[in-house]
């Protein structure tokens, strides 16, 4: 019976929205996040970078404590401001592809513990304390968890209701991504959503493993201060509108072996092609891409050779570490091992081909993406997907709505 609770959230004055609001930090370029601080004064990145006001790259406490006040220097400005009272919000993406909609709410830290909001990756105890330590110190948390629940269509009408209205946001972004949210002050509406969630058994985290795990830290350490620390923001969206896409590999070398002692190897558990140059994605799961010395091979799992028990067992990124990664290359430590690397995206074949051909990495797996059904089945058998299992739309922007924590 998961709890979601109305927020009075932070966010841009409605017309500096499209200024202030920002994708995740780490999706920049140096040069793309040189140019936006420079040029952009608004943008929601100077308070994630406060160092650069100075001309400084800071770490730690200090980084911390200049990120609270330069939101409270936007909070002055009026750059951010307040809602009134507690509300839910529907925040809709669009782009010429796809549309998501969903609901920002705060969720509770108790129904992430007792497993209510369940979970299918493993996190980092040093980075759980690091976030922990941030938001404690900044005070706020500007970038959502996302989780996704079974399509509801009393939900649905809700949000369908909401959405008549005009929205406080309506803009467009300079990757043509098209931004409209709406805020939710109807009690009857609040109620109904409430009610809704409560009545679900449990709902699942899609991405931001390690800041519900630092918001669970926080809510432990800060005890009962105040109830907001028991609460952290989430985008919920019903999983039909989820996009998982997939996470290839490319590893360095192929641990002492010849070329064609690593492809007797891999005969062993699958029936291989050679497609030359034909670029091949897997079509279907238990298929897998592979580039090799300037060519392309399609391989199809010889069922007979691997025992399928659990769900895990049944993921391709689990089934490539077990019969490959593992066995023949010699990779045990999947997140820390510097052979292995990962890599997605649209062109992603093209550009595994490009680092194999510069020799930076002597082969590339290209995989076919997890579903959302199996990501829910792990999660529902308390099992842990590898690393980098699975790449999820969609991201949310910072700054777009703030959950803060009252003193």
């Amino acid at each position: 019976m998961p709890i979601i609770k109305p927020f009075k959230g932070v966010r841009a004055a409605p017309h500096m929205a499209s200024h202030v609001i920002s994708r995740t930090y780490q999706d920049y370029s140096d040069t793309e996040l040189e140019a936006i601080l420079k040029y952009n004064p608004f943008s929601f990145l100077h308070i994630l970078n406060p160092g650069y006001k100075f001309s400084n790259s800071l770490k730690g406490e200090e980084r911390f404590n200049l990120v609270r006040n330069r939101y409270l220097e936007f909070k002055e400005e009026q750059y951010l401001v307040q809602d009134e009272s507690p509300v839910f919000y529907i925040y809709e993406r669009s782009d010429a592809v796809h549309s998501y909609t969903g609901i920002i709410a705060g969720t509770s830290t108790v129904d992430y513990d007792s497993g209510k909001i369940k979970k299918h990756e493993d996190t980092l105890e040093q980075r759980e304390k690091l976030f922990k330590d941030y938001l404690k110190t900044v005070g706020f948390n500007a970038e959502p968890v996302l989780l996704t629940y079974p399509d509801d269509q009393i939900i649905d009408e809700v949000i369908d209701q909401e959405k008549k209205h005009r929205p406080v946001y309506d803009f467009v972004t300079t990757d043509r991504s098209c931004h409209k949210l709406w805020v939710i002050k109807d009690i009857h509406h609040i109620e109904v959503l409430q009610q809704q969630f409560k009545a679900m058994p449990h709902v699942y985290i899609a991405d931001g493993h390690h800041r519900s795990a630092s918001s669970s830290l926080l809510a432990s350490e800060m005890g009962e201060k105040h109830d907001s620390y028991n609460h952290f923001m989430s985008y919920l969206i019903a999983q039909s509108q989820l996009r998982i896409y997939e996470f290839n590999r490319l590893v360095k070398d192929l641990n002492g072996l010849s070329k064609e002692a690593f492809l007797m190897q891999l005969d062993m558990k699958f029936r291989i092609q050679n497609r030359g140059l034909e670029m091949y994605k897997p079509s279907k799961k238990h298929h897998f891409s592979m580039y090799l010395d300037g060519e392309f091979y399609s391989l199809y799992l010889r069922k007979d050779t691997y025992n399928i028990e659990t769900p895990l067992d049944d993921l391709d990124t689990q089934m490539l570490f077990d019969l490959v990664l593992n066995p023949i290359l010699g990779i045990e430590d999947l997140r820390n091992d510097s052979r292995i690397a990962y890599s997605y995206g649209q062109t992603d074949l093209l550009r595994i081909k490009d680092r194999v051909d510069k020799n930076e990495f002597a082969v590339g797996f290209g995989l076919f993406p997890a579903t959302v059904e199996q990501m829910k089945s792990i999660a529902d058998e308390s099992l842990i997907m590898p690393p980098k299992s699975t790449y999820i739309r969609p991201k949310l922007p910072s700054g777009l709505t703030i959950y803060e924590f009252e003193s």
